[in-house]
């Protein structure tokens, strides 16, 4: 009854939040003027109202790439915490949000561009985390999990330690702010521009984990009942960490670091489905889609004008969840 709820209440509870993102904001948006936007679609920019262009070059991007980062994040946990049988695991365990924040950084301080040219320094610093994490692995011989962790942590503290170098030489009135703004995550800057490369890019790459469900099932048992299956444990656990990876580079490399959502989605969707199934990863999605667009709006309406950094609130999200989780691995005797 409960797994039955779960497919009943989710759908309107993610229309509500993306219909309340459409409309929030320093320009609110009214339901009145939807045959106005509606109509305008197909005209020139430069004759649109100043209505239908807030909806479609600010809006609706930035309510399609919160609930599409979210359920990157969302997905992206569930596969790192099936892959590594450990419920703390993350998206961050590659250091992808370490490597694109270094990335995004490296760009600031050496005045590159503006954000098209920062996001694609993001999305680069975070590929190459992957990269140094898989010849790590490569390195050192081994297909356990604990040496993807590890890596994992390698490449993180390596990053941070450049970021740390990037922000002593930043400048303190101009670059420093934007670096830690940046890595704090926000979707105020986000636009038709980021937004649409973000979806080609990531859409196909979330097609291809949700297909590959039963692979990573197989994994999630353990290498010998994966082998057992006829099916070599390295080769696809290298080809699901590379697209989880992928997956949030691009969404990184747009939104900026948020925190928790990739770690606590999946354990919110096991503690109200019950079981790790076939609907799980979708499941995990849109439960961080749901995360993360909510924490958007808290983001925007809860500043008195200003725009708040979306991690406060996940964070924020995640604390209850995880004590939950300590409690209930006490009681188990874990």
């Amino acid at each position: 009854m409960r797994r039955r709820t779960l497919f009943f209440v989710l759908p309107p509870v993610l229309f509500l939040l993306a219909a309340l993102s459409l409309v929030t904001g320093s320009y609110p948006l009214k339901l009145s003027d939807v045959p106005t936007i509606l109509s305008e679609l197909f005209m020139p920019s430069d004759k649109q109202s100043l209505v239908t262009r807030v909806f479609w070059g600010l809006r609706f991007p930035r309510t399609i790439t919160a609930l599409l980062s979210g359920f990157i994040l969302g997905v992206s946990g569930g596969v790192y915490q099936l892959i590594f049988s450990n419920p703390l695991a993350s998206p961050d365990l590659t250091g992808v949000a370490s490597g694109a924040s270094f990335g995004a950084a490296l760009a600031i301080v050496l005045g590159i561009g503006g954000s098209f040219q920062r996001m694609g320094f993001a999305f680069f610093g975070g590929i190459m985390s992957l990269v140094l994490v898989l010849l790590l692995v490569n390195r050192a011989g081994g297909e356990r999990t604990g040496s993807y962790v590890l890596s994992g942590i390698v490449i993180s503290a390596l990053c941070s330690a450049g970021l740390m170098v990037l922000k002593t030489l930043a400048d303190p009135e101009r670059q420093l702010s934007a670096i830690d703004f940046w890595t704090m995550g926000s979707l105020a800057a986000v636009s038709s521009v980021k937004a649409y490369p973000l979806a080609a890019l990531s859409l196909p790459v979330i097609a291809l984990m949700l297909l590959l469900r039963r692979p990573l099932t197989m994994l999630a048992l353990g290498d010998e009942e994966c082998r057992a299956a006829g099916l070599s444990p390295r080769p696809w656990r290298a080809l699901l960490l590379s697209a989880a990876t992928l997956a949030v580079s691009a969404s990184v490399s747009v939104t900026g670091v948020i925190g928790f959502v990739g770690l606590i989605a999946p354990h919110i969707t096991h503690f109200l489905y019950g079981r790790r199934s076939r609907a799980f990863l979708p499941l995990c999605g849109a439960v961080g889609a749901s995360i993360l667009t909510a924490a958007d709006l808290a983001a925007r309406s809860l500043g008195g004008g200003a725009e708040l950094p979306v991690s406060i609130f996940t964070v924020a999200a995640g604390v209850p969840v995880l004590v939950v989780l300590l409690c209930r691995r006490r009681r188990e005797g874990t």
